[in-house]
């Protein structure tokens, strides 16, 4: 029996093609609706995030082919790069050991068929499991970016929930470096959390050093030529691109410097995975901020394209 169940999308990815298994294709996108649950705390909210961000271009395939000048050429570039949507694991939304089981469980097989697998969450819990589908590829560096750190031991007795992120994925024996992008305002951190952090070796480019210093300030601690992993909370970026967030705060990364920072580390290094959670569709009035987010990861997998080229 398969450790994962997947319910297809409606409508696949813009560029991408609906899929029921990750072989044969260069990236391979899926949603995971939910996955940690704390007690008490409604994860509810982010699971519509895969069919929101569908659907905001989701009459827009014929574009694909079409020049983009982010990237300098086509979506899926000259060389035949496939690129597939698996659509949404069945989670549930009390069920955090069956959700973290599933969400790896796919990773994994994402990974053994030899693509990228590109996940959209779901809270921000849901990329430790995601992290730990990843051992093989050690050393893994992790560029998080976030308006908070997650460093917390535990939270309402739960040691593998949203405020624990980085702070488990630092337990990984894979993981050799974090870099915190985009922190800043109320509730990032407590003292011990980042004197924590700074203990282990993980590097803060807090948004104030970003938007003074560009985004050489977070690419100068990417390694050269290592595996990387981007893990995007929307709260990173700042409230006027992704206005659909738990937790607004100003200040925040613009979409510009995001992308920025994919199309550099994609021609520093190798982008291994990629991972957007946080978005709440009820809280996104306008449509911008799924618009913005598909964007990104448009982005993501046009790097991808390049580097086949």
């Amino acid at each position: 029996m398969t450790a994962f169940r997947l319910r297809p999308p409606a409508s696949p990815f813009f560029g991408g093609r609906g899929a029921s298994e990750p072989k044969g294709y260069d990236a391979v996108l899926f949603a995971a609706p939910h996955a940690t649950p704390y007690p008490g705390i409604d994860n509810r909210v982010h699971e519509g995030s895969g069919r929101a961000i569908r659907k905001a271009v989701d009459e827009d395939p014929e574009w694909a082919n079409h020049w983009n000048f982010d990237l300098g050429g086509p979506l899926l570039g000259n060389q035949g790069f496939a690129f597939g949507d698996l659509g949404d694991l069945e989670t549930q939304s009390s069920e955090g050991e069956a959700n973290r089981a599933q969400i790896e469980a796919l990773t994994r097989a994402i990974l053994e068929a030899g693509a990228v697998p590109l996940m959209i969450g779901g809270d921000d819990s849901a990329p430790i499991p995601f992290i730990s589908a990843f051992a093989r590829y050690a050393p893994l560096t992790i560029l998080q970016i976030d308006a908070h750190i997650d460093w917390r031991e535990e939270r309402r007795g739960e040691r593998l929930g949203y405020s624990s992120t980085m702070r488990r994925a630092s337990e990984m024996a894979h993981v050799e470096k974090i870099i915190h992008v985009g922190t800043r305002g109320l509730g990032s951190a407590r003292r011990g959390e980042v004197e924590d952090a700074l203990a282990w070796g993980a590097k803060f480019v807090p948004a104030r050093d970003l938007h003074a210093h560009g985004i050489a300030a977070a690419l100068d601690h990417v390694p050269a030529g290592g595996n990387v992993l981007i893990t995007l909370d929307c709260d990173g970026l700042d409230p006027s691109a992704i206005p659909g967030v738990m937790a607004p705060t100003p200040g925040g990364l613009s979409y510009t410097q995001v992308i920025e920072i994919v199309a550099g580390v994609c021609e520093r290094s190798r982008l291994v995975g990629f991972d957007l959670i946080e978005f709440v569709p009820e809280r996104d009035l306008t449509g911008v901020g799924a618009i913005t987010a598909a964007s990104i990861i448009f982005n993501v997998v046009g790097g991808l394209a390049k580097r086949k080229a």
